[in-house]
């Protein structure tokens, strides 16, 4: 069996995720895979100090709090994420 390469495992991360409920997830869970794939995606926030709203501070401090990792190390936590999920399920 040959190993699929870290963006066809991350994308297929991100297929299942997209097929899950928010509802069924904490929200600790749902943060950490906004800021990993963000991170994966994006690269590192820039902090903009705009109109302040409570949930995207939230989600603006996960971020921040994995900006050192590269997007091939957040691509990695992200598929942890989801593969643990589904482990769970099992």
């Amino acid at each position: 069996m040959i190993d699929e390469d870290l963006n066809t495992r991350f994308d297929k991360a991100v297929a299942i995720a997209t097929e899950m409920s928010q509802a069924s997830l904490p929200q600790d869970v749902q943060l950490r895979l906004y800021a990993n794939y963000k991170q994966a995606t994006f690269g590192t926030i820039k902090y903009q100090n705009n109109n302040f709203d409570l949930r995207n501070a939230f989600k603006t401090n996960a971020w921040m709090q994995i900006s050192h990792l590269t997007a091939d190390e957040a691509k990695e936590k992200y598929i942890e994420i989801i593969n643990s999920i589904i482990n769970q399920k099992k």
